[in-house]
């Protein structure tokens, strides 16, 4: 099934623009009376019919609106700037194993440093690798969000269980929680003040096993050992 993303579901018709319009008449070559399903980022879905399609937009025939119901537990990943299309890379694979939400933050020790006039522009192309990657895989879309610091990141948490991924910690259990944050480190680790801080704030040192894991790798097995715990 094609599934296309859209700001808001309401049955009647509706006008599809944008890359979503690129990428059903240029990449899935859809006709008019094709079936496809829509979401939005409320978690509601619809079955819609293709009624006409232009240069400029693809118009629709939306269905009956559904709700869906996002799954439990609901996880935060605190991922710090990664070097080049690996960090395109984990957005992708964080979205197929269920991700709700990523925070972006720079680390001490990232490779990469952005430039505050381009954090907008990262940002939009992290939100659209992350859609990209819902599109293909049914998930839903998470939101993307940068932060300045590793607190300002930690501030916009909800309560919950907190971990952070440690090569030298044991393997524990799945917390028993609907909310989780999962922070990781970067190419060069988490810095001991970054240590010391999310500590402070409650983040409990979670294991992965014997193995050092890459920095796109790392949460995504963590989310993934989650979300098999947990039957989500």
């Amino acid at each position: 099934m094609i599934r296309i993303f859209v700001e808001q579901l309401e049955p009647g018709q509706l006008a599809i623009g944008g890359d979503e319009h690129h990428y059903l008449g240029r990449v899935r070559r859809v006709r008019v009376g094709d079936a496809i399903e829509l979401r939005d980022a409320q978690g509601r879905r619809a079955a819609a019919t293709i009624a006409a399609m232009t240069a400029a937009e693809t118009l629709v025939t939306v269905g009956e609106v559904l709700h869906v119901a996002s799954p439990v537990p609901a996880i935060d990943a605190l991922v710090p700037l990664i070097k080049g299309d690996r960090m395109d890379t984990c957005l992708e694979k964080l979205v197929e194993v269920g991700v709700d939400r990523v925070i972006v933050w720079p680390a001490e020790r990232s490779v990469v440093k952005l430039d505050p006039a381009k954090q907008a522009a990262r940002v939009e192309h992290y939100a659209a690798v992350a859609a990209a990657a819902a599109r293909q895989s049914g998930a839903r879309a998470p939101t993307i969000a940068y932060a300045a610091s590793l607190r300002a990141a930690i501030a916009g948490l909800a309560p919950g269980a907190r971990l952070v991924l440690d090569a030298g910690a044991e393997r524990g259990d799945a917390p028993n929680d609907p909310q989780i944050a999962i922070a990781s480190g970067p190419e060069g680790g988490l810095s001991p003040a970054e240590r010391d801080l999310l500590a402070a704030e409650g983040f409990a040192a979670f294991g992965l096993g014997p193995r050092v894991l890459r920095a796109e790798t790392a949460p995504v097995i963590a989310i993934a050992i989650v979300r098999a715990a947990t039957g989500t």
